[in-house]
């Protein structure tokens, strides 16, 4: 059934147009992103915010609470804000996103989600000066937000599709391909080779060519096996893997967020803090890793729980799913606290290898000679 025909991309444009100082906004913002993808720039990026962008002012609050710790730390990190509007769901059931249900609590209505999720990425750079990620779960929609956004991510179910990598080939920001659910990361290095390749297909009803994404990179997330028990990747062992991998692929500008959410933490928020510190001790053990690894994707939010309630909400069976998330602070601090604190850990890693090196005097030593 065909309901209605939606305004195209240029259309939406057209009505809602950008300003010159968001335009600006997000050239320099695109000029820095770039510069770490490849290598120019030493920053670190932090790709965070919650798992679907709901409801337009909680999002807006978390996101002017980001832009105020960015000041605190432009030196050292890129912060950039997590809007995602699309929800990916396994059986197709339940709450899909700002863009097919702009309020949670009436039936979908796509038209008014176009229109609404292009205003909130357009307010919060107006408001903040911060560009954000969004997740490119359908292709075709990525025109309609193209020149607001910084960053996309295609998420592990949908690597491995033909119009994704293509449509990544020429969106013209990063975009991080995650491994897809069974973890295997030659699916994930073929999905990059294809986007950083020139393409040519069919793309909203016209023939496209596309110039290659030399910006297209890994985003590791944790795999889950045939028993549905969660596997991360994000160990030293499985980043050396990846760096060897992808330079036997040739690929440009080597790089990869590790995704401390998902199957990596077995969505325990909590565990987001020790795995960003873990893969910080990687990168400072280790020259190719730290060349390798980009950044962090963190799920936060400004409170624990659900915003308004109304995150995952069942209009069937009017079950809300909730869940906790760690917040934005909680976040933050642990990435800047792994960036600049990290001595005094590697310090006692070394120190407890002193048996090995044999530098270690037992106590009862000197009372036996």
């Amino acid at each position: 059934e065909f309901v209605r025909k939606l305004p195209i991309p240029q259309e939406i444009k057209k009505q809602f147009p950008i300003s010159e100082k968001i335009a600006q906004h997000k050239a320099e913002r695109d000029e820095a992103i770039r510069r770490v993808f490849t290598g120019e720039s030493d920053k670190f990026l932090l790709i965070i915010g919650p798992c679907s962008a709901d409801s337009e002012e909680p999002v807006m609050e978390y996101i002017h609470r980001l832009a105020r710790v960015q000041e605190k730390v432009a030196d050292k990190i890129i912060m950039i804000p997590r809007i995602y509007t699309n929800k990916p769901r396994t059986t197709g059931k339940g709450y899909k996103g700002m863009l097919h249900q702009p309020d949670p609590e009436k039936q979908p209505d796509l038209l008014e989600g176009l229109i609404a999720i292009r205003k909130l990425h357009a307010r919060a750079i107006e408001e903040t000066g911060l560009t954000c990620a969004d997740e490119m779960l359908y292709p075709e929609n990525h025109r309609y937000l193209s020149d607001l956004l910084s960053y996309v991510a295609v998420g592990a179910r949908s690597v491995e599709d033909q119009i994704h990598r293509l449509t990544g080939s020429g969106v013209g920001i990063p975009c991080g391909m995650k491994n897809p659910m069974s973890g295997d990361i030659s699916v994930m290095l073929n999905s990059i080779e294809a986007a950083q390749s020139p393409q040519m297909f069919v793309y909203r009803g016209w023939e496209v060519k596309t110039p290659g994404n030399p910006l297209a990179h890994a985003i590791l997330r944790g795999a889950v096996n045939e028993h549905g028990n969660n596997i991360p990747n994000y160990h030293f062992e499985n980043l050396s893997r990846l760096y060897d991998n992808y330079a036997e692929k040739g690929l440009e500008n080597m790089a990869c967020i590790i995704d401390t959410n998902h199957s990596n933490s077995s969505k325990q928020y909590m565990a987001q803090i020790r795995i960003a510190n873990e893969v910080m001790h990687s990168r400072r053990h280790s020259d190719d890793i730290k060349k390798l690894v980009k950044g962090f994707m963190i799920e936060s939010y400004l409170e624990d729980g659900i915003p308004s309630d109304q995150y995952n909400y069942d209009t069937e069976t009017g079950k809300i799913s909730r869940y906790r998330s760690i917040t934005g602070y909680e976040a933050i601090g642990a990435a800047v606290i792994a960036l600049l604190c990290g001595g005094g850990f590697a310090a006692a890693v070394l120190g407890s290898y002193r048996l090995k090196r044999k530098t270690y005097r037992y106590p009862y030593e000197s009372r036996a000679k």
